[in-house]
């Protein structure tokens, strides 16, 4: 199932903001079997109208799914046509301010588990196998590293030296609570997911601060050019293999 979009969520969420709109979603909810217009009409004293443009709402916000069959013991005109049914949608609509991903950490840690008790390898490995084979995956489709970084809710803004800071960690109470795995985490996804995307010009470090990730996208430097009578070093940005353990209160 293709993800929602923040804005797409919001929405969806939007929709319940009227309080008889909540009532029909959660009829619909609870019946064994797919309901029609005018069983909701009927059972909440509505015209069908009114049925109609709240089931309709709700379906287009992706909280009811559609179906169409045609109804034993209809009559009258139209009878022989097929009724459109309602059912609960199977997908799910979570919205968090800002942006959190624990969906997303849940998968990749189970997934590791998983492998590591198949495989027999160390957690830490399989969960470095599983955080870039993710990363690899977010960065489908023709997208800028900026871009993916947006859709993930990891909010980047320019650092005023060629590279972007991470405003939020959408794993933060995860990151206070188990910073060091978090943080690793963090790196070995947005690291595939820049090579990815064909970014070369960030390298992916651990650089964690008050407010914010601690994951960082710095300026990725040219090599400096052979001089006669030595050479130079590279001029690259250091980098960071292990993130602070005393960065609770700053992973954000």
């Amino acid at each position: 199932m293709e993800e929602r979009t923040l804005a797409d969520r919001v929405a969806a969420v939007s929709a319940l903001d009227e309080p008889l709109r909540r009532a029909l979603l959660d009829y619909v909810a609870r019946s064994d079997a797919p309901v029609s217009r005018d069983d909701v009409a009927e059972a909440f004293g509505l015209a069908r109208s009114t049925a109609v443009f709240h089931l309709d709402r709700l379906a287009e916000a992706g909280l009811l799914a559609v179906e169409f069959r045609r109804l034993a013991g209809r009559t009258g005109p139209g009878a022989g046509r097929p009724s459109k049914l309602y059912t609960k949608a199977a997908g799910e609509v979570a919205v968090t301010v800002p942006e959190r991903r624990y969906d997303l950490a849940g998968d990749l840690l189970l997934t590791a588990i998983e492998e590591s008790a198949r495989t027999g390898a160390a957690v830490q490995e399989t969960l470095a196998r599983t955080a870039e084979q993710a990363g690899r995956t977010l960065a489908s489709g023709d997208r800028s590293l900026e871009q993916i970084l947006e859709d993930q809710g990891f909010e980047p803004r320019p650092d005023g030296a060629g590279g972007l800071v991470l405003g939020n960690c959408p794993f933060h109470r995860l990151a206070r609570q188990h910073t060091e795995i978090v943080c690793q985490l963090n790196l070995d996804l947005l690291r595939a997911a820049a090579e990815a995307a064909g970014d070369r010009q960030h390298t992916m470090i651990l650089d964690p601060g008050i407010g914010r990730c601690c994951v960082r996208a710095v300026r990725r430097r040219r090599p400096r050019v052979r001089r006669s009578g030595g050479a130079d070093q590279a001029d690259t940005p250091a980098t960071t293999d292990n993130p602070r353990t005393d960065g609770r209160e700053e992973a954000r």
